[in-house]
């Protein structure tokens, strides 16, 4: 059993969770989905941690009362050899964290430097990571959780975008800083980096959860077996 931690700071949190179910099904493993809404729920056995998209100025206020933001960079301190996923605001938090630490990206970012929400846009993106292939599964249906949300559907048309590259939605996307880029490319709309890699340290700037492509988690659940020797 996998325990991945999802940050429920602000953002396609629930469709994490969902994309996280599938790709566990596609692999074959069996996950648990730990919510971590407070310090104390960003435990040492978590083999994984994903930082959802969301407006990265209101998820550092909103985690002060709880101390959530704290907790998880001292889990990621911790725990350097394990596995975390950031998408858009949360690749923000990896490549800048703030409060004088360190960046877990070698990679300038920049906020909203797409525009404002109306300029948020799709793009077929070209992925260069290492992932397992693997046939898609529909996730099973929840229901609303005890905070009335339920995951959003994701574009059934995203399978049709699996043979030509990954179908990237991007929402008042960030950017990463032309010339900064100093670890790994691992996706690019044309000549624009749109993901790297460091270490095991993933973050794009597009949003993997709304699409029905799950190569991102399936790394995330993959790296996260390989680490805790259950692959």
């Amino acid at each position: 059993m996998l325990r991945v931690g999802l940050a429920m700071l602000q953002g396609a949190r629930h469709e994490h969770a969902e994309a996280l179910r599938g790709a566990a099904d596609e692999l074959g493993l069996a996950v648990d989905i730990v919510e971590c809404r407070r310090a104390d729920h960003v435990s040492g056995d978590l083999d994984a941690l994903v930082l959802p998209g969301g407006e990265s100025t209101t998820m550092r206020i909103a985690s002060r009362y709880e101390s959530l933001l704290a907790a998880l960079f001292g889990w990621m301190d911790a725990h350097p050899e394990r596995p975390v996923l950031g998408t858009c605001a949360g690749a923000i938090l990896l490549a800048a964290p703030g409060e004088d630490r360190s960046p877990y990206l070698a990679a300038g970012i920049a906020r909203n430097a797409w525009g404002r929400q109306r300029e948020s846009f799709e793009a077929v993106v070209e992925v260069e990571l290492d992932t397992p292939a693997s046939d898609f599964k529909q996730a099973t249906p929840v229901g609303r959780d005890r905070f009335s949300h339920q995951p959003l559907e994701v574009a059934s048309s995203g399978a049709d975008l699996l043979d030509e590259g990954f179908p990237g939605v991007f929402i008042r996307a960030p950017r990463f800083e032309q010339g900064s880029v100093n670890c790994t490319a691992v996706a690019r709309v044309g000549d624009e980096v749109v993901g790297v890699l460091d270490g095991n340290k993933l973050g794009v700037t597009f949003h993997p959860e709304l699409t029905m492509d799950r190569r991102f988690h399936r790394w995330l659940l993959t790296q996260a077996a390989e680490s805790k020797g259950v692959a």
